[in-house]
């Protein structure tokens, strides 16, 4: 058996000394400049803290080789641009109460000495009345009179040139110009009233002109889509406001490329902030879909502390609670639009029998998209023009009635569209009340109901309609009661963090209100002895550690409500009419009627719409009538 061997000597031992200045600016820039954009996003938060009305940024090789930019702010005085450049100096600040309520979007005095220790810097000022303009070479510290206008260019050529390694982490001068581009983008989003534009190379890459308000700005800076297709939000609770827009769940996206929080003006990323908009399209937006939104919250600036994170892009509230609540109640009560004389659901009776129909309200506006034809989407195939529900094949299902369910037989044969000829018929033109979804006129593909109203031809997804029905009646019934578990027949443990166990101690009640059991097995290890009846085929550890993350991050009530409704979405799914399914014109109408009465009923539980208006003049367009 070998020797063990000897210990290592000690390391020699090193003096504590003084790093030198030119060091400790580099570490910074470490924290704060990861790339060109970050250079970019801190120039421009200077430029607007100096009240520029128009800001220009000038590019090359994406940055690296030069950032310009330019503004028509109050300049710098000739005698304050040495000292401007140094660490820790700064105009925002002078006393921890300035620290406590920041207003500006700059206060730490770092970003020009650090991105002067890693690049070539140049400041040329002119302050506001001053007669001539100075130019400060950030190497040499040489000082000059040179020919502008009132206002700043800060000049930044060869980003890294004093750490060489950090240039080998950067992308293509492309990728590095799209998100220079993002970065202004921001700002602009935030400053309507201000004008911005981007040019690399010399050649003009985006403008934005000052607007003065906010929705045509987002035209220009997202797109005219963007804002055709969300809500305006304007809610104020306590100390907490919240406007902007937020998009309607279909036409949420795969990626949250188009998701924009400000606090104040400033742009954030913050968890608290993304769960409570994302909480608030729980209803509508189920999986794995992002919405998007451009929202701007207002608030005390001695109420959220800035001072987090080197580069201001996170936040912290005294009260995360009250912050949440507003922003969630904002969404909320923008996506759930005020219908005129809305009334309560029916009661639970077979699902499209016509008398059972409420009166139906009618529907907001925002709820009646438009369909787009060949000229837009390339085709004429009808069929392909919307979303349809998932082929199934046919088998025994729920019948119509909810709290009754019977198995029912295959359907039968049928053409492509089905008219039910001697169904009864609804009520005469002349003494039938007004509805919004019509009259149903045909089944097509077992699939769509075709209908028509006033405007012209409704088309809705039946088995996405019923599926939204049916999910809204399951939330009344459930209210208030807990979720039935099932037990395993063999518990299932897993290793747990310290937090997981303290969590699943401290939140058994919750637990138990999800249909989930888990208990400390041993002091590092849980098990989870019975989970959601609907859930009995999933990972059990997944489901528990997914629930315990939620319930030690986040408020245990908006747990219990996401999970109970995440779990309704399913068995809604499940128990919604499928397609091929055979219906009459009465079910059909009866199914019109429920929509209308239904809230949110022109989304399905994941977000797609559940009907589609064409007009007349839409139809006219296809055959060419009138030309």
């Amino acid at each position: 058996m070998s020797a063990l061997p000897s210990s290592s000597p000690l390391p020699e031992r090193r003096p504590i000394r003084e790093l030198p200045d030119e060091l400790i600016s580099q570490i910074a820039a470490g924290e704060v400049v990861e790339r060109p954009a970050s250079v970019v996003r801190e120039l421009v938060d200077n430029a607007l803290d100096a009240g520029a009305t128009q800001v220009t940024l000038r590019l090359s090789a994406g940055g690296v080789r030069l950032i310009s930019v330019e503004d028509d702010g109050g300049g710098i005085p000739r005698e304050e641009l040495s000292v401007a450049l140094r660490r820790h100096a700064t105009s925002k600040i002078a006393s921890l109460d300035d620290l406590e309520t920041v207003g500006t979007m700059g206060f730490r005095g770092e970003a020009l000495a650090a991105v002067n220790s890693i690049a070539e810097l140049t400041l040329h000022s002119r302050a506001r009345g001053a007669d001539a303009a100075y130019a400060l070479d950030g190497r040499t510290g040489e000082l000059r009179q040179v020919a502008r206008a009132e206002g700043t260019t800060v000049e930044v050529r060869e980003l890294f040139y004093a750490t060489p390694a950090r240039r080998k982490f950067l992308k293509t001068d492309a990728t590095e110009l799209a998100h220079c581009v993002e970065a202004v983008r921001r700002h602009a989003l935030a400053r309507p009233d201000v004008g911005f534009s981007v040019w690399h190379e010399g050649k003009l890459v985006e403008q934005w002109r000052a607007t003065g308000t906010r929705d045509p700005r987002l035209s220009d800076a997202l797109s005219e889509d963007f804002v055709a297709r969300s809500v305006a939000v304007d809610h104020e609770r306590g100390a907490v406001r919240v406007e902007g827009r937020a998009g309607i769940p279909d036409a949420a996206r795969s990626r949250g490329d188009q998701q924009f929080f400000y606090v104040n003006g400033r742009f954030v990323r913050d968890k608290v902030l993304n769960h409570a908009v994302r909480s608030a399209y729980e209803d509508v937006l189920h999986g794995q879909r992002q919405p998007v939104y451009a929202l701007y919250l207002t608030i005390d600036p001695a109420r959220v502390d800035v001072n987090v994170h080197p580069t201001k892009i996170e936040v912290r509230f005294r009260d995360g609670r009250e912050v949440h609540q507003a922003v969630r109640h904002a969404v909320e009560n923008a996506l759930a639009a005020p219908r005129a004389g809305d009334a309560e659901a029916p009661a639970a009776v077979p699902l499209f029998s016509p008398s059972s129909a409420a009166p139906a309200p009618s529907l907001p506006a925002w709820t009646q998209p438009r369909m787009h034809f060949a000229a837009e989407r390339g085709t004429g195939d009808l069929a392909a023009m919307w979303p349809s529900a998932p082929a199934t094949t046919p088998q025994t299902t729920a019948d119509t009635a909810i709290d009754a369910p019977a198995p029912w037989s295959a359907p039968r044969p049928q053409p492509a569209v089905t008219a039910q000829a001697g169904a009864t018929a609804p009520p005469a033109a002349d003494s039938e009340p007004v509805w919004p979804l019509g009259r149903a006129l045909a089944q097509l593909q077992g699939i769509y109901i075709l209908a028509e109203n006033s405007q012209g031809l409704v088309i809705v997804d039946m088995h996405a309609a019923h599926e939204r029905i049916v999910y809204e009646r399951l939330k009344v019934q459930l209210e208030g009661a807990a979720i039935s578990s099932q037990p395993l027949l063999i518990p299932a443990t897993f290793a747990a963090t310290p937090q997981e166990v303290a969590t699943a101690e401290a939140c058994a009640e919750v637990l138990a209100t999800l249909g989930l059991e888990v208990e400390p097995f041993s002091p590092r290890t849980l098990a989870v002895r019975a989970v959601p009846g609907t859930l009995a085929e999933g990972d059990p550890v997944e489901l528990a550690r997914s629930v315990l993350a939620e319930l030690a991050q986040h408020d245990a009530s908006t747990v219990v409500q996401r999970a109970q409704n995440e779990l309704l979405s399913t068995m809604a799914c499940h128990g919604a009419v499928r397609a091929n399914r055979q219906l009459t014109l009465d079910e059909m109408n009866g199914l019109l009627r429920q929509m209308e009465a239904t809230e949110r009923s022109d989304q399905c539980n994941h977000g797609r719409p559940t009907w589609r208006q064409l007009s007349v003049r839409e139809l006219d367009g296809l055959f060419l009538r009138g030309r």
